[in-house]
């Protein structure tokens, strides 16, 4: 889906607003999400991804725009509709896991159906069925605070898809849990997912939990769209600024020098020649200030065949265990760069190669 006006979305919204007193926490956000698939509000703390996953929820009241979920309108501004959250037919997994101490973990994961006034007989082979979905069909007499951190969001994420939602919303929800079961839980709800079919819209602030788990990103920026793409577009060619630091790129200063064919030759602080591939938009003009955007990750160490020779000098090391980052002096410009272990004191030279393709240009 490459757009919200896109006729197979299964989730619009458009033109949202919504403030608290005099901070504008959405300022007319537009996006779409196709039925099935997974999208990503990825962003700082403050950009408003939460609060627009409370509108999609129906927690917050928007001051204007339109939701539309499955063709269904369920809030428009002009026409005076606001559907309350329980008719919009969705799932909500919070940052919180919300289980109830005084219930089993049966008793927690039927509880949406207990409201809904499903026949019990229905309603235990629902929990039955859900249960053995999330690994958790030999806990089903336990009490919920019985079982483990990772155990309790799966709780909460059965309990969100026991009625069938059309929609399921997760706010944070891994980022309570330790590295290591926020990965496999990342790997569970793409298989979760993919059997389920259920649309998706994730809230993290973490890059890893978005690229992992979503076909498609939405970057917010102090209540803005900063940009939506494809994870790989996203990661790999970042479309402003802001995003490339957001990212963890290093972020140089430089000069533009000519346009060659798509390529951006520039001139780095220091003097140094390099060329970029263009960021979107039209090309910077010949002397004007631009900014070069690298991944750690590209800033290799040593020399490469037909790249101009780059030398820097090393101010600190942080081993990581397979790789280690490094923090270069480059001429008075800050680099970092992730490599693998190859040691090294402060004070050495050392040589760095920067690839075309791996370097963005973007206007500054």
């Amino acid at each position: 889906m490459d757009g919200i006006m896109d006729s197979r979305a299964f989730i619009r919204v458009d033109q949202l607003v919504k403030s608290y007193g005099t901070h504008r926490a959405l300022d007319g956000v537009s996006f779409g999400v196709g039925r099935g698939h997974t999208l990503a509000l990825l962003g700082p703390s403050g950009c408003g991804k939460t609060t627009m996953l409370r509108c999609i929820a129906g927690l917050e009241t928007p001051d204007s725009g339109t939701i539309e979920i499955g063709g269904q309108v369920v809030f428009d501004s002009e026409r005076g509709i606001n559907l309350p959250a329980e008719e919009r037919q969705l799932g909500v997994v919070f940052q919180s896991y919300a289980v109830w101490p005084h219930m089993t973990v049966a008793e927690n994961v039927g509880f949406p159906l207990r409201v809904r006034r499903v026949p019990k007989a229905e309603a235990a082979a629902r929990v039955t069925r859900i249960l053995e979905i999330v690994g958790l069909g030999h806990a089903a007499a336990k009490s919920a605070t019985q079982l483990s951190g990772g155990q309790q969001q799966r709780v909460a994420l059965a309990r969100a898809l026991i009625h069938e939602p059309r929609l399921v919303l997760f706010d944070e929800a891994l980022s309570n849990l330790d590295a290591a079961l926020r990965e496999q839980m990342r790997m569970e709800l793409k298989v979760l997912q993919d059997r389920l079919a259920f649309t998706a819209i994730y809230v993290t602030h973490d890059q890893s939990e978005a690229f992992g788990l979503a076909e498609r990103l939405v970057v917010m920026n102090a209540g803005r769209v900063e940009t939506e793409g494809g994870p790989r577009n996203v990661f790999h060619r970042p479309a402003t600024p802001f995003i490339a630091r957001f990212l963890g790129l290093n972020v140089i200063e430089a000069k533009m020098l000519a346009d060659r064919d798509g390529l951006a030759e520039i001139r780095l602080p220091q003097g140094t020649t390099l060329r970029g591939v263009l960021g979107e938009g039209p090309a910077p003009a010949p002397g004007s200030r631009v900014l070069a955007c690298i991944r750690k990750e590209h800033v290799r160490m040593g020399h490469e065949t037909g790249l101009p020779p780059l030398e820097a000098e090393l101010r600190a090391s942080s081993f990581l265990g397979l790789t280690e980052e490094y923090v270069l002096d480059l001429g008075g410009v800050e680099l970092r760069a992730v490599q693998p272990p190859m040691g090294g004191a402060p004070g050495d030279r050392v040589a760095l190669a920067i690839r075309p393709e791996e370097c963005v240009v973007l206007p500054a």
